[in-house]
């Protein structure tokens, strides 16, 4: 795992970008992951720039990382709408490529098995993008998630509701449950890149970061990933006992490794 600690969110995004920018520059027809929330939005505004000056999506592919359940089509702030506004409308990923869990399916696990064949149908995810949450969940997989678990469907506690429901009219609004790609189908992306930004972040980055893997903290389980990258800003970094390593070890490295 790289941790890497920038000054700020735009500096983050900035890196995020520039690690898809060199994936879709090398591998034309690249499958991105895309998560929403909060912490992907600087590297949207970024690549969505990058297009304007000639970055070409038109062959890539994306899969949406998670979704509501029972929110109707269409709804503002289901995860598929808010890919769309925020994202793929703004690049040439032509709409029939970008792809997300059926949260309105009347057969949910049913829904969750297709999603799993067509992400592998795709040759499997190049680029993962993850946020965390203040749980250390990641998508939606809550404390005690399985390390194994693929796409299906989980309850949200009741933390996770109250952190979403500022995208809402109230929490009543919030759903209670998700669609998620599993741990198990995240680690199998080829590089995730997770973002985080603020001091309410801190505790669960040095969780997930420096403490023991385990179901209690989700993201632990990237400490066994091949290709993980941890971009954070100060206030995020700021309980990581080893900061100054990361640090020095970011500053040092060689250019050849790339992002």
């Amino acid at each position: 795992m790289e941790v890497v600690i920038l000054g700020g969110s735009r500096q983050i995004g900035r890196l995020a970008a520039d690690a898809i920018e060199q994936l879709v520059r090398r591998k034309p027809d690249a499958v991105l992951g895309l998560a929403t929330g909060s912490s992907p939005l600087p590297v949207y505004d970024e690549l969505a720039a990058r297009h304007e000056r000639g970055l070409d999506f038109s062959r890539a592919s994306a899969f949406a990382l998670d979704e509501y359940v029972g929110l109707p089509a269409g709804h503002p702030e289901s995860y598929r709408e808010v890919i769309r506004r925020e994202f793929t409308d703004r690049v040439n990923i032509a709409p029939e490529n970008v792809h997300g869990p059926d949260g309105t399916a009347t057969d949910i696990p049913a829904a969750c098995e297709a999603y799993e064949r067509a992400i592998a149908a795709a040759g499997g995810v190049d680029l993962q993008l993850l946020g965390v949450g203040t749980d250390g969940h990641i998508g939606f997989n809550e404390p005690g998630s399985s390390f194994a678990s693929r796409t299906r469907i989980k309850s949200l506690i009741e933390q996770t509701r109250r952190d979403n429901a500022r995208f809402f009219t109230n929490l009543a609004e919030v759903p209670h449950h998700v669609l998620t790609q599993g741990l198990g189908t995240i680690m199998a992306a080829r590089h995730v890149v997770l973002l985080a930004t603020g001091a309410q972040k801190a505790q669960a980055v040095r969780d997930f970061v420096e403490g023991p893997v385990a179901a209690i903290c989700p993201a632990s389980v990237l400490q066994f990933h091949p290709h993980a990258t941890v971009l954070l800003d100060e206030a995020a970094a700021s309980a990581l006992k080893l900061a100054d390593f990361y640090r020095h070890t970011y500053e040092n490295k060689p250019a050849w490794q790339g992002l």
